[in-house]
């Protein structure tokens, strides 16, 4: 695709950067079949061309209008485009430039500025985890609507303590432990038995997708710094082998921290550094890891086929439904592997067509487009529940949530139902 940047965007990191995605694109309109609002809206601009066509159109000096940020604001950033594009293009690196240079054109409503500040505020506070606590004490008192939001609180059992010489560290997050902290408990005991201790960074938090995409592109990076100071003692000193990822939203945002900070001097080195060592828990436990050895152990002591999710009397093997988050099999490019490990515990996973499409909980995405989200969500669960699965796995907090609200059967993290396995065989 040719282009002639304004004067204002040439020689720029942004422009230089949204140039050359934009002269991979050939027009094809691949990514459209595969987009997620394309397939609800049928609005060429509610698709990934389209929104490359306005991109296009702004860095060349069009100015940018409230238009152009509604269709930016409806895209996913699932990257399901980038997994179709025959041409590498990478729209998710296009559509965040594209997003800053917009919102710096076109001023929000008040409501909408509000309820991103709220947002991003609200999510990184330390508040939010008494909060959370506080609203699922009362969740049955609330509207079902807030009830959707709150998920019921969790058994979390013990975390083992840091007693092996190979040590990883785990990113907590900034919401995932007091939403669902089963899960990095559920990852911690599953690595301690396999001789790995997870250890956490307590000045280690948020991400920084949430400040990110939510128009505070600095903040999302002050975020990535000082996870960086966080990490880096230990980095530096040898005494950790990699840095382990239970969301898969956060996994692809660090693994990128090398990219987004590679013009900071201070930081650049040590956030390539971050990015290479930080892996997806499955590309641990399938691949680096003795997991398959230790599953086949299960399976022999006719663990594995015991339906754990229902009254424990049954013996038949327990169907799961699996949900690849976007963010793991677009954004990592990582497919397969969380399959592959519940397959090997004697599980059996039912069909889910369309496995590639977005559940609609794209971070922030449900609240802030919450009728899109809850027709995306309607979509997959009905593809989920057709093979009439006992649990619903997936490998992202939003995801999980997102997921759990609109359905009765149990949504649950795949380490999570693998912690049981093993917990059940010990």
């Amino acid at each position: 695709m040719q282009t002639e940047l304004a004067p204002a965007y040439k020689g720029t990191r942004d422009g230089e950067e949204a140039e050359a995605i934009l002269r991979k694109c050939v027009h094809c309109g691949f990514c459209t079949a595969t987009c997620p609002t394309y397939q609800l809206l049928g609005d060429e601009l509610d698709g990934p061309r389209g929104r490359i066509y306005l991109i296009k159109q702004v860095l060349e000096g069009r100015a940018a209008t409230a238009k152009t940020q509604l269709h930016l604001d409806r895209c996913l950033t699932c990257r399901n485009c980038e997994t179709t594009c025959p041409s590498g293009v990478q729209y998710g690196r296009l559509v965040d430039i594209g997003r800053k240079i917009v919102d710096a054109q076109v001023e929000r409503p008040l409501a909408g500025r509000l309820t991103r500040m709220a947002l991003a505020k609200g999510l990184n506070s330390p508040l939010f985890a008494p909060a959370m606590a506080l609203g699922q004490a009362l969740r049955w008192a609330v509207p079902a609507s807030l009830q959707a939001k709150v998920p019921q609180k969790q058994e979390v059992g013990v975390r083992p303590t840091a007693r092996h010489a190979r040590k990883m560290l785990l990113l907590e997050g900034c919401v995932q432990n007091a939403m669902m902290p089963n899960i990095n408990s559920a990852a911690a005991r599953v690595l301690d038995k396999l001789g790995v201790s997870l250890v956490p960074a307590p000045k280690a938090g948020c991400c920084g997708a949430l400040n990110y995409h939510l128009d505070f592109q600095e903040a999302g990076l002050d975020n990535m710094r000082r996870n960086i100071d966080a990490w880096w003692p230990m980095i530096e000193a040898g005494e950790v082998e990699a840095i382990a990822m239970t969301a898969s939203g956060c996994g692809v945002m660090v693994k990128e921290y090398g990219h987004l900070l590679a013009y900071d001097p201070a930081y650049a080195v040590k956030a390539q550094r971050v990015s290479e060592m930080t892996k997806d828990l499955s590309e641990l436990a399938l691949a680096e890891e003795a997991l398959p050895e230790l599953l086949a152990a299960a399976n022999d002591r006719k663990v594995a086929s015991t339906k754990s999710f229902g009254d424990g009397a049954a013996k038949e093997a327990v169907r799961i439904a699996y949900h690849p988050p976007c963010t793991l099999q677009h954004g990592q490019q990582l497919r397969g592997k969380a399959e592959q490990i519940l397959q090997d515990a004697g599980f059996v996973l039912t069909a889910v067509a369309d496995s590639h499409l977005c559940c609609g909980s794209a971070g922030a995405y449900s609240v802030l487009n919450p009728e899109i989200a809850g027709q995306l969500k309607e979509r997959k669960l009905a593809s989920l529940e057709a093979g009439k699965p006992d649990v619903i796995c997936s490998a992202n907090i939003g995801c999980l949530t997102h997921l759990q609200s609109g359905t009765g059967t149990p949504v649950k993290h795949w380490v999570e139902v693998i912690d049981e396995l093993l917990s059940e065989a010990a």
